[in-house]
């Protein structure tokens, strides 16, 4: 039996002492200064300086005529028109694309080659000539049918009034941007593993399935960020159409500098409208290729906003800490 006097009382841990303060003696640590690399931005702002001033003290550009001529009627129905026809040609062209993808990827050789074709073709020539090529269709093929093939046609109907210029500039640039879409989604598909694919197949997925569900969600975080591009390619490509007489913004701002030979300040209101259109579409891509960049990264990327409130908190704790350094030597003396 063991009793209260034969128990060993365990040593009373000692409290852990107060870290002391640094003496005044402790030398500082005092970050390396990047001479070269201030002056070089120094010399960057003031470049950009001297450039913006420039542009705002210019009296050719008119700025009062761009600030009149900035929201009117005709140049939003124009912006309009360009963003129609941008969205339009974006999502048929996607669409057409993933389907040659797909084609090109076949085990089928006919399917494949006819794919490499297309692609071919309409990679090699310039987009004007094919816009022009497909406004004076109706001088190739004057009338056009439905009907039997080879056989006899039940519906004809003339070219010239079937394809007008806002329809003839939609199929110029959806055959267009869809041979580059096909290369831009043959190239994410072929981004993910092989091994993503056996283990589909491993679960009995059918082929159409794992390309649904598996493939693709991968394969856009190789997509997006190239997609992006042609999105704000095809919108700066959309004035490309002027030529055919379509009504979009920079054909808006020609008929009026037309009327009053104010070219400058009215190609700097396209100019700002295309600026303006692009940086949102900028932001949208930056927020989707974070969406999915999600099961890629730890971490995924700030936004500007939290880089924002990083600089901020960071320049607060610098301040902090050399407020408290500078403090130091004059509690030692005082000690």
């Amino acid at each position: 039996m063991v009793t209260p006097s034969d128990v060993t009382p365990a040593p009373a841990t000692k409290p852990p002492e107060p870290a002391s303060a640094p003496g005044p003696d402790v030398p500082r640590i005092v970050p390396r200064r990047h001479l070269g690399r201030w002056a070089t931005a120094a010399a960057a702002l003031l470049l950009f300086a001297m450039v913006l001033n420039s542009v705002v003290r210019n009296d050719a550009f008119q700025w009062s005529v761009v600030g009149r001529y900035f929201t009117t009627a005709a140049v939003l129905d124009g912006l309009l028109l360009s963003l129609w026809l941008t969205a339009v040609v974006m999502v048929l062209g996607f669409l057409l694309g993933t389907v040659l993808a797909v084609m090109r990827l076949s085990a089928n050789p006919v399917l494949r080659t006819l794919s490499w074709c297309y692609v071919w073709i309409f990679r090699s020539t310039p987009l004007l000539v094919q816009l022009l090529f497909w406004f004076n269709i109706g001088a190739l093929y004057p009338t056009l049918g439905l009907g039997i093939p080879f056989g006899p046609q039940f519906l004809t109907v003339k070219t010239v009034n079937l394809l007008g210029p806002t329809l003839t500039a939609v199929i110029g640039l959806t055959l267009h941007e869809t041979a580059y879409a096909a290369e831009v989604v043959r190239g994410g598909i072929l981004s993910v593993d092989a091994g993503q694919t056996e283990a589909a197949q491993a679960l009995g997925l059918s082929r159409r399935r794992t390309l649904r569900r598996i493939v693709v969600p991968q394969a856009m975080r190789s997509i997006v960020p190239t997609a992006g591009n042609m999105l704000i390619g095809t919108l700066k490509g959309t004035s490309i159409v002027s030529v055919l007489a379509v009504h979009d913004l920079l054909y808006s701002v020609q008929l009026i500098y037309n009327q009053t030979y104010q070219v400058i300040p009215l190609l700097m209101v396209a100019t700002l409208w295309y600026i303006a259109v692009t940086t949102v579409l900028s932001a949208g891509q930056f927020y989707v290729e974070r969406y999915y960049a999600r099961g890629d990264s730890r971490a995924l990327p700030p936004t500007p906003l939290q880089r924002l409130r990083g600089h901020l908190t960071a320049v607060r704790h610098r301040l902090s800490a050399a407020t408290a350094a500078d403090a130091r030597p004059m509690i030692g003396g005082d000690r």
